[in-house]
């Protein structure tokens, strides 16, 4: 068949894109974590993210279009040499690495992402002092490209560097959605080099991308009548449960 049948699949998929459409829509764009680890359950880890890009893209368009006027661009442009290093560092890692290794990968990011979150909500980080250097950029920057290739999941590493820059928030949030919008663009070249882009992939990306403005609305509906925190935690809940899951079988594929 042409297009994935399996009905796990999509018990996993469904909500993943829901969940990605929703911080999208006002929730934080650091929900759509979740969605390569769940969708992982199902089928290879890239063939998740690959299915996931082009609805990603549908996503970026109309984010894009809606907030690039309130974007800094200075920002942006500090930020993306070593965003792009990422993506490619990342492209030759996941064409390297077996799927074990990347499913080990996908469950220890997860669980440095849960950890980060954890940390932050206790107030158990230090405050990042403001930098506007060029290093401090490449590095989230490159982290952010990195996580985002691999998992779809680069806002972690990105609000790093941009919080402390104490941007107004619809500028960050407008950054947020321009700088992604970019990357995503770029992550669709290691994705075609290894060949995930073939029918099936693609096919089963348009049976799924009609989700993609529901959730978008769902997360606008949501912003004033739901806790925000709350969803956080069982966001993270589960993802910290997937991490262990992921990690488990990496390690148990690779011994």
């Amino acid at each position: 068949m042409p297009v994935i049948t399996d009905p796990y699949f999509y018990l996993l998929s469904v909500p993943a894109v829901l969940i990605y459409g929703i911080g999208k829509g006002g929730l934080g764009g650091a929900l759509g974590i979740i969605a390569v680890p769940l969708m992982a359950f199902a089928i290879a880890p890239t063939q998740a993210a690959a299915i996931l890009l082009p609805i990603l893209l549908a996503m970026d368009f109309f984010a894009v279009r809606y907030h690039y006027k309130s974007a800094d661009y200075v920002v942006i442009k500090r930020m993306l040499p070593g965003a792009l290093l990422g993506v490619a560092l990342a492209g030759f890692y996941i064409h390297a690495v077996p799927q074990a290794g990347l499913k080990l990968t996908i469950g220890f990011l997860s669980l440095w992402f849960c950890i980060h979150y954890v940390l932050s909500e206790f107030g158990l980080m230090k405050a990042a002092k403001k930098q506007k250097g060029k290093m401090a950029a490449m590095i989230w920057g490159g982290v952010s490209g990195f996580s985002s290739t691999t998992i779809h999941a680069g806002g972690g590493p990105a609000s790093i560097y941009l919080l402390p820059q104490k941007l107004e928030k619809v500028t960050l949030v407008a950054t947020m959605a321009v700088f992604f919008a970019l990357l995503n663009v770029v992550k669709v070249i290691p994705y075609a080099a290894i060949g995930e882009f073939d029918q099936t992939n693609l096919l089963t990306a348009l049976i799924l991308i009609p989700l993609a403005p529901l959730g978008v609305k769902m997360g606008v509906w949501m912003l004033h009548r739901v806790s925000q925190k709350r969803i956080y935690q069982l966001c993270y809940l589960f993802l910290f449960l997937s991490g262990i899951k992921l990690s488990a079988d990496g390690i148990i594929s690779l011994i």
